[in-house]
């Protein structure tokens, strides 16, 4: 477990979303956004089918893989395991972490939770990281249970792995979201819909920078 938590990058999570995307191709907005200081990549496509969605997975690990940034695949792990990415995140209804572990033995695992048991479960379960939400109001995840900055705050004082931010972060609610203790911020709209995807990129990772510079001195 301490080989996975030490692996894992903590700092801005853009989880990639057709749906919100603003035109731009997958590729194009994972290379704006690492250029911008993404940490972390997600493919998140709840419409089209796995089949369709190869192609793109792998396009995004060769992009990813050049920067040196993990990608992760949402929901699917058989996905994940066909365009070799480097993880994959699951939701409470989708196969448990101890599953997923078992088959994915070196990968990177995210589980959504909402609660301290779910994430102190997730984490026995063999998860790397775990994400609580959603904390602010959001139109791409508008079917997840609400969280707040408590929770947050709950969950990284209970677990020792990884925590991640998720739901309607933005510029105006990300220092509230670091001073709750996440490692890793995730951002669906606040950069894919940007009209500058490396701008917004940019812009979120200086916070998060600005935050833990604050923190080290």
């Amino acid at each position: 477990m301490k080989d996975r938590i030490a692996s894992l990058p903590r700092g801005l999570y853009v989880i990639i979303d057709p749906e919100v995307a603003a035109g731009l191709p997958e590729e194009e907005i994972a290379r704006q956004a690492i250029e911008g200081g993404a940490r972390l990549v997600q493919l998140r496509d709840k419409q089209r089918e796995k089949g369709l969605q190869l192609a793109v997975a792998r396009r995004l690990k060769e992009v990813c893989a050049q920067a040196g940034v993990p990608l992760i695949i949402n929901d699917h792990l058989d996905l994940a395991l066909a365009a070799e990415a480097d993880g994959v995140h699951v939701g409470q209804k989708d196969l448990p972490v101890s599953v997923v572990r078992r088959l994915m033995p070196e990968g990177i695992i995210g589980c959504s939770t909402n609660n301290v048991e779910e994430a102190l479960r997730a984490q026995a379960d063999g998860a790397s990281y775990v994400s609580v939400g959603r904390l602010f109001p959001t139109d791409s995840k508008a079917d997840t249970r609400p969280a707040t900055l408590e929770t947050l705050r709950a969950v990284k004082e209970a677990v020792r792995i990884p925590v991640a931010a998720i739901g309607g972060i933005n510029e105006e609610n990300i220092d509230a979201v670091l001073a709750a203790g996440a490692d890793l911020v995730a951002v669906i709209g606040a950069v894919v819909a940007a009209p500058d995807v490396r701008e917004a990129a940019r812009r979120l990772a200086d916070r998060i920078n600005e935050h833990w510079g604050r923190v080290a001195s």
